[in-house]
């Protein structure tokens, strides 16, 4: 009994095989391609976190770990509640017991105010200081609310014409800053008692307008470059405090006892 031969068509196992072959070369391409395009979106989507952080202020070490970005959702939402409010227990303060909402803010990261403070119209105090902020918006008139802009040693340049809208502040302190002029419309702050623009080395006068800020009782524009007592400081009626030190003062007025 002799022994069977099978015999095989090389040619058709060969073809099988190219097939197969060509077909995982095709699907690692794909899969290649469509790596490529996740980790471009991710890069996109890193990218574009860091420019919005970035725009809004948002400090790095807030949204970067060890050389990770969060990129978690709503991490900007997160980010800025956290930021925004403190609210402190009633009091006998200067707000007669009433709560009191405080915003504060510091530090040199920060260039611009976090665009969801606008929403916050109900505070009453703003503290900022040590930080790169150039300007404060315009929508600062919205806060009818508030009693206290302590805003020193920042990069301001100029106050908003808005700032005359808060009729309710009883302090302004834009103390170190990089102010040239003040707004005339703050002579429009009826019930301001406390005026302090020290520092600012740049500032040459104040707008006769401020004459009509009868409540203030404290201004101090020491460290600046007044060459005389500025008209409006001797229209206050009820000033207690005046300090003009570290300026280019050359004459005093004739009614400075006024």
């Amino acid at each position: 009994m002799g022994h069977k031969v099978v015999a095989f068509d090389i040619s058709a196992i060969r073809g099988l095989w190219e097939t197969r072959v060509k077909k995982h070369r095709a699907w690692q391409k794909q899969e290649a391609e469509r790596l490529e395009r996740s980790a471009l979106e991710k890069i996109k989507e890193e990218w574009n976190l860091v420019a919005e952080c970035r725009r809004r202020g948002v400090p790095q070490a807030a949204y970067c770990r060890n050389g990770f970005l969060d990129t978690s959702e709503r991490l900007l939402d997160k980010l800025e509640r956290k930021l925004l409010l403190r609210q402190s227990s009633p009091s006998g303060g200067r707000d007669g017991g009433s709560s009191k909402f405080v915003f504060e803010l510091s530090g040199e990261h920060w260039t611009e105010l976090p665009d969801s403070l606008k929403e916050q119209t109900h505070l009453k105090e703003w503290h900022i200081s040590h930080t790169r902020i150039e300007t404060i918006p315009a929508y600062i008139k919205l806060f009818q609310a508030m009693r206290i802009l302590d805003l020193p040693k920042n990069q301001l340049s100029h106050l908003p014409a808005e700032i005359g809208c808060l009729k309710n502040l009883k302090e302004l302190n834009v103390s170190f800053n990089h102010l040239k002029s003040i707004p005339p419309e703050l002579g429009e702050c009826e019930n301001l008692k406390k005026l302090d623009c020290s520092g600012n080395l740049e500032l040459t006068e104040l707008p006769f307008e401020l004459s009509n800020l009868k409540q203030v009782t404290f201004v101090d524009i020491s460290a600046n470059k007044f060459s005389s007592v500025p008209i409006c400081v001797l229209r206050m009626s009820n000033l207690q405090w005046l300090d003009i030190s570290n300026n280019s003062l050359s004459d005093l007025p004739q009614d400075i006892d006024r």
